[in-house]
């Protein structure tokens, strides 16, 4: 058996080039919520308004993933890279010179659309530029260190930039970037796409948009305030035209998904063990980011020194999980990174509200490294199960599954974040001699706490900040337990999936031994 050819020089200068948009299109994901007070202040925004601008993006981003991965397989992968490039340096400009609050939804969104375009690029023109395993498992340990790094980087990133200069710098910061891309992917990046690929179905373009944004927005509605009908409409939609989609997707002979991937045991098992990672993952940082703020006064800028560590461990997680994977089976590294990631969701037990915030920055760290090593392996899996031409679909798939699990982290544990504050709050304030309307801004949240108790001021303000601040770090510990819980048993579930699949030769070949019985 002939061994795949070496990557060169160029391959690897292309690689630093490609995670570049990379970095940037996870740290759009979070950057923005540091800014909102800022941006509320200088274009009024509504409620709903300061929840569009934050969602529009990742439901654009999942909505269009499936589709513009199969459009970069058709038209070329490099091709897309470039075009997505220029719509998102376009929509960082129209964000940054937004006068109304519609004005930059509507920049947010083209900001999802760009990123959509490239996200799937990125992933499938490593598994194309490096064809050894070996040489591909480093590669994605970088690819993997900089989307870890930029998800933990947003709120760094954001707290940083909006102090230093002003919340519109949060999205001219991605000009030069884009333009370093621009410059140097045509010259290092290889064009790839899948000579199979004649046509595209429209059909199954609209079908996968609908799925995909009405289960995202399902369950952002139905963990949120925005009702429990919309949020069932919603996600009965999105499951209607999901089921619609996979069933069309049997019936084509050149299918936008090929859903017959998920016969294959490894592929199937890596995919949902990002998913549950990602969910709990995601969780923690929510959580925690807050309990800096709120309980330990932290500003923006001081609680991203405290989430520096987590950042740095994300990066190297990726080359951890590389050099174990020499010497250990790929299922046990990844269960071994995701139960160090239980043990730092577990550290939320002595969770105090005078506590350190290092205490924060280890609970933060352990999940980070140990997320990073198994979701490294795993999206090695995913890609290493396919052929090369489908490293298009791969790459969506995986990059989905972030958007789902990011999704899920948010809503679900955010939902049991606020459900748990708001009952600890409302037990333990019966005492204070309040209206109405200021008991139900207490218990909706702890930043409302936090003003109701300033205006209130004197002994009965301290009363309900000392209340509220035990009450958050109760839902603090409920969470994090939660969010341990979540990734114990995706620890469980890659070790019954992923047991067996090797980590020195190349998947595909079982997968389509699978696929044909």
């Amino acid at each position: 058996m002939t061994s795949p050819p070496k990557a060169t020089a160029k391959s690897w200068l292309g690689l630093a080039v490609l995670v570049l948009p990379l970095l940037l299109i996870t740290i759009d994901g979070t950057v923005l919520v540091l800014a909102l007070p800022a941006i509320s202040a200088e274009l009024s925004p509504t409620g709903t308004e300061q929840l569009w601008m934050i969602d529009i993006y990742s439901l654009v981003l999942a909505g269009l993933l499936l589709a513009m991965a199969t459009l970069g397989e058709r038209f070329g992968r490099r091709r897309n890279l470039l075009i997505g490039a220029v719509l998102f340096a376009l929509a960082s400009v129209l964000g940054a010179v937004a006068t109304s609050p519609w004005m930059l939804i509507g920049a947010r969104a083209l900001l999802g659309v760009g990123g959509a375009i490239m996200m799937p690029s990125t992933l499938s023109l490593v598994r194309n530029m490096f064809p050894d395993r070996h040489q591909r498992r480093y590669a994605m340990a970088v690819w993997g260190a900089m989307a870890s790094v930029g998800a933990a980087a947003g709120p760094i990133v954001g707290g940083w930039v909006i102090e230093t200069f002003s919340w519109q710098a949060a999205f001219l910061m991605n000009i030069p970037v884009m333009l370093v891309l621009l410059v140097l992917g045509p010259a290092l990046l290889p064009e790839s796409r899948n000579p199979d690929l004649r046509s595209i179905d429209l059909p199954s373009v609209a079908l996968s948009f609908v799925g995909l944004i009405g289960l995202v927005y399902g369950i952002k509605a139905l963990t949120g305030d925005k009702g429990i009908a919309l949020g069932v409409a919603a996600l009965v939609v999105g499951l209607i035209a999901i089921a619609l989609f996979v069933r069309r997707q049997l019936a084509l002979p050149t299918p936008l998904l090929e859903v017959r991937l998920f016969k294959v045991r490894y592929f199937r098992g890596a995919v949902i063990t990002d998913v549950l990672s990602i969910f709990a993952m995601v969780g923690a940082l929510v959580a925690l980011v807050q309990f800096l703020q709120l309980v330990l006064g932290l500003s923006p800028l001081q609680a991203s020194v405290w989430l520096l560590p987590q950042a740095l461990l994300a990066a190297t997680a990726a080359f951890i999980a590389a050099t174990l994977v020499k010497r250990f089976l790929p299922a046990y590294v990844i269960v071994f990174g995701l139960l160090i990631a239980v043990t730092g969701f577990v550290l939320t037990v002595f969770l105090t509200p005078t506590s350190s915030p290092a205490l924060i920055a280890a609970s933060l760290s352990l999940v980070a490294l140990g997320a990073g090593i198994g979701l490294t392996l795993s999206n090695d899996i995913i890609m290493s199960s396919v052929r090369p031409e489908r490293a298009g679909q791969a790459a969506a798939t995986s990059e989905t599954a972030y958007e789902i699990g990011t999704t899920l982290g948010t809503a679900v544990l955010g939902g049991v974040l606020v459900a748990w504050y708001t009952r600890a709050v409302t037990a333990g304030s019966h005492a204070f001699d309040l209206t109405a309307g200021l008991a139900e801004r207490v218990s909706s949240t702890m930043a409302e706490a936090l003003l109701v108790a300033a205006e209130v001021g004197g002994d009965t303000g301290a009363s309900i900040l000392e209340v509220s601040q035990a009450a958050f770090t109760e839902a603090i510990t409920v969470a994090g337990l939660a969010g341990a819980g979540v990734m114990l048993f995706a620890a469980l579930w890659a070790l019954v999936t992923l047991r067996g699949a090797s980590a020195h030769q190349d998947l595909a070949a079982e997968h389509e031994h699978e696929l044909e019985h």
